[in-house]
């Protein structure tokens, strides 16, 4: 049977709330968390907790989280663990999703963290994380991507001022 994957720590966790200014304003100025992100757009704030990279809150308005998640828990892990969690996954019979909630066979890179994450689902549906941080600058500018997409884009993003490359999309 293949072993499962190292957990080294719990990295995030997520909550719905009912008026995301208020909570933003009570994370960052009762409980004193500083604010990561916040996409208003999406009905979203992320705070640190602790150093930058070290663990996070993700606070969703209601009805605004991805892929139906009312729960989720992020599991800190090593970066070839995160590589080498599909596989392990779909050997255990589960299946790995992307960021997006697709079947996938690579991880999905958060380019504002940045970090690289493989999903999945408990039995009961719950949504699982492996994350690890990434030791390279933030692109936040690069959105959400797989991993062998951020290892395309971030070198050309590395190379200096004035770097014309696009993807495959033209972005």
């Amino acid at each position: 049977m293949t072993a499962p994957v190292p957990v080294g720590g719990l990295f995030e966790t997520h909550l719905t709330v009912s008026d995301l200014s208020r909570s933003v304003a009570f994370y960052r100025d009762t409980v004193g968390l500083p604010l990561a992100l916040e996409l208003s757009e999406r009905g979203a704030a992320f705070f640190w907790i602790g150093e930058p990279g070290e663990a996070m809150l993700g606070l969703w308005s209601l009805g605004s989280a991805p892929i139906g998640m009312s729960l989720h828990v992020a599991f800190k892990v090593s970066l070839d663990d995160v590589l080498n969690a599909c596989e392990r996954l779909r050997s255990l019979d589960v299946t790995p999703l992307s960021f997006f909630a697709t079947k996938t066979s690579e991880p999905s890179v958060i380019g504002w963290m940045p970090a690289a994450a493989v999903y999945f689902r408990d039995p009961d549906g719950h949504l699982l994380e492996y994350l690890t941080m990434l030791d390279t600058p933030p692109r936040p500018d690069l959105g959400i991507l797989p991993w062998s997409q951020w290892g395309r884009q971030h070198q050309r993003g590395t190379r200096g001022v004035g770097s014309t490359d696009r993807d495959e999309r033209g972005e």
